[in-house]
């Protein structure tokens, strides 16, 4: 008889430990919040030429809800162009998206708490390094959040520099096409 009563033991231990890891999964899993439809939205026009243009809607990115740590993920070959010779170009002699296939963005929301966020976005300064094109650079972006009934929405707009990434406008272009690259993102997460 004793020995029933300590393989019921075990086995309520078993279960016990396993209630407690699936409950510690469950909550870690609670701290990170993600979309992977979120939206960039490229453009280096120049005022009087064709506009230079361009979305991508497949965008991941992830927020950890304790620390306000975020990262984004953009496949460069994503982004779409009304003009298919655009995005050729743009895959080919600027991004060259087949020796760099993404852009990378991980930072940190300055002041985060979830529990402050209501319907009214509100904005942050985030701190973080961008890597595209094989370059890293630290910088600073404003981004407004707050939350909605799909989940916490974030949205961005920033520039950075074609030529802060190496990447080369070609002489031909070059009164065409911005150095200057506005960058906007929205994204809601859950």
């Amino acid at each position: 008889m004793e020995c029933g009563w300590i393989i019921r033991i075990k086995n309520m231990k078993k279960l016990i430990l396993l209630i407690f890891l699936l409950a510690v999964n469950f909550i870690s899993s609670q701290e990170k919040l993600i979309s992977k439809s979120g939206k960039v939205t490229l453009e280096a026009s120049v005022p009087a030429f064709e506009e230079i243009k361009a979305t991508n809607t497949g965008v991941t990115v992830v927020l950890n809800s304790k620390t306000g740590e975020i990262a984004s993920l953009s496949l460069l070959k994503g982004f779409r162009f009304k003009i298919a010779l655009m995005e050729e170009h743009f895959n080919e002699n600027y991004v060259e998206s087949d020796k760099y296939p993404k852009a990378t963005f991980r930072g940190k929301i300055s002041g985060f708490n979830l529990n402050s966020l209501s319907s009214t976005a509100k904005e942050y300064k985030i701190n973080g390094t961008m890597e595209l094109h094989g370059t890293t650079k630290e910088i600073s972006i404003i981004a407004n959040i707050r939350k909605n009934t799909s989940g916490i929405e974030v949205v961005s707009d920033y520039s950075i520099l074609a030529s802060d990434y190496n990447i080369q406008i070609p002489s031909i272009v070059k009164n065409k096409v911005s150095n200057k690259i506005n960058l906007k993102l929205e994204a809601t997460l859950k």
